[in-house]
């Protein structure tokens, strides 16, 4: 059964484009409310979590893992690292804690 997948390709070039031309025609000037200024700031920090933080919960081979992971990320972004280093931290944090609840359990 073989679909033709130009037309998906075409409506989602159609949509992705509208997404980003539209604010471009609509706000002619620039925005002066500080309000919106700071939630359009957000706005990509919080879509990335939304997406991200899901996937952290369920990357493990357990919840707890997880969650030890996480919180050395946080700990570590907290104190200013670089990505490097608080990728590394979660990463090493994970590996500690599998190892340890492998002989707990």
């Amino acid at each position: 059964m073989e679909q033709n997948v130009y037309p998906y390709i075409l409506v989602m070039a159609g949509v992705t484009y509208l997404i980003r031309m539209l604010p471009m025609v609509l706000f002619k000037r620039e925005i002066q409310s500080t309000y919106v200024k700071s939630f359009l700031y957000y706005v990509p920090y919080a879509c990335l979590a939304s997406m991200t933080f899901p996937a952290i919960l369920t990357a493990t081979g357990s919840i707890i893992s997880a969650v030890v992971g996480f919180g050395a990320a946080v700990l570590a972004a907290c104190k200013e690292k670089s990505l490097l280093t608080v990728a590394l931290i979660a990463c090493a944090a994970v590996f500690i804690t599998e190892r340890v609840l492998q002989f707990v359990v």
